[in-house]
């Protein structure tokens, strides 16, 4: 079938108008994440001074975990180390414990999981941990607003073509919408949903959320 003026210029308006989101959202998250790391570096000092004074917990500051990005592209998602060192090779080691932590939706209650520290529990009730992730936006790994950046063995919850179509973010609609209180399958019907909808306003709501849900401690575990 031939393709009428009116459809190639729909066409033409919507791949100009994508692209300059595109190119406004990547401005934005290279300014936000800049300024991010320049003004919470007292954090990072702070939390490696902690760390080395600390008999329990002892080890690298960061810890990063490879995620899944734009177009599958793997990367490490980079976070405040919240648990021991080692902690990936010891849940896949404990059989039970993996097939709980599958089991709950890729993730173990706080009060359930051995691997995390004292200071662990602190940071990620605080949603301290996520700060590092500000490399990751800057890098252009992800963006600040997105569907969350998943493990491999989570695709499989997903429609993984249209996942991996966007660049995961830091925060995202998932999120605002109770984090970890909210699991799969609803969890991917969000995150689909988010992908349909993406504009600078929704981005914009998505971001004031989720520093409501930060600020209440909302799903934060």
């Amino acid at each position: 079938m031939i393709e009428s003026k009116h459809e190639k210029y729909k066409k033409l308006h919507f791949d100009i108008e994508t692209a300059w989101y595109l190119f406004v959202k990547r401005l934005f998250d290279i300014i936000v994440s800049a300024l991010a790391l320049l003004c919470l570096c007292p954090i990072y000092l702070v939390i490696a001074l902690v760390d080395h004074l600390s008999k329990f917990n002892r080890g690298p500051v960061l810890y990063g975990q490879v995620r899944m990005g734009l177009h599958g592209q793997k990367f490490k998602m980079y976070k405040f180390r919240s648990m021991v060192v080692n902690a990936d090779e010891e849940l896949r080691a404990d059989k039970k414990l993996y097939a709980e932590y599958v089991r709950n939706n890729f993730k173990l209650p706080p009060n359930e999981d051995p691997r995390i520290t004292k200071l662990g529990r602190f940071l990620r009730r605080s949603s301290i941990d996520e700060i590092p992730q500000f490399i990751n936006i800057f890098k252009g790994d992800m963006s600040l607003v997105g569907p969350r950046p998943v493990v491999e063995d989570e695709l499989k919850e997903y429609d993984r073509k249209k996942l991996l179509s966007v660049k995961p973010g830091a925060m995202g609609l998932w999120q605002a919408s109770g984090r970890s209180k909210v699991g799969y399958p609803r969890r991917a019907e969000i995150e689909m949903h988010y992908i349909d909808e993406a504009c600078l306003t929704v981005d914009l709501k998505i971001i004031l959320a989720n520093f409501v849900d930060i600020f209440k401690e909302n799903g934060a575990y």
